[in-house]
């Protein structure tokens, strides 16, 4: 994954990008400012909390598909099994995609888990048995999106590569019969 902003290039969804970055901001921000306003732990965890599983099912659902064009979930099949899904655009679409918007959202997923956990540790160290919970809702949530986007990413390139394999195949396979039909 390449980590370097490309340059000269606009967001091509800009809305999208404001809200994939806006709940992981509001949420990280009401956490750490709370303790200037608030002395209510239960407001902390809760607006904490629910700014968190926005950002989560706005990252799941709407920026994971638009700005880099994967979706995935977590059923339960018949056997009582957990089976992940993933979909992914097509290889013509992907080589589409903004990589400005690619970027930001990658960025963000992955900042925005390292800042739960640098939180987290100072809740440790600060025994603060009762923040560390909410920093662990929020962390989880953060890490259940990295899992599944990595692991559809990588379902993705799985796919492009067998697409790409049978494609040269066919190809080498008309050209072989295309030979042997003109002799």
């Amino acid at each position: 994954m390449d980590f370097s902003q490309p340059p000269g290039e606009n967001y091509a969804n800009p809305k999208t990008c404001f809200f994939h970055v806006l709940f992981k901001a509001g949420a990280l921000a009401f956490y750490i400012l709370s303790a200037l306003f608030f002395d209510n732990f239960v407001v902390i965890f809760v607006v904490t909390v629910l700014l968190s599983a926005l950002d989560f099912w706005v990252v799941k659902n709407v920026s994971g598909r638009i700005l880099v064009g994967l979706r995935w979930w977590n059923e339960i099949n018949d056997l009582g099994e957990s089976v992940w899904r993933f979909e992914c655009l097509d290889q013509e679409s992907l080589s589409r995609m903004n990589k400005k918007d690619s970027w930001l959202f990658w960025w963000t997923l992955y900042l925005s888990a390292v800042a739960w956990i640098v939180l987290g540790i100072f809740s440790l160290i600060r025994f603060q048995a009762d923040y560390l919970l909410v920093v662990g809702v929020c962390l989880t949530l953060s890490i259940a999106n990295i899992v599944g986007f990595t692991k559809c990413r990588k379902d993705a390139k799985k796919q492009i590569q067998q697409f790409a394999s049978q494609t040269i195949a066919s190809r080498v396979s008309s050209t072989i019969q295309s030979a042997f039909s003109v002799v």
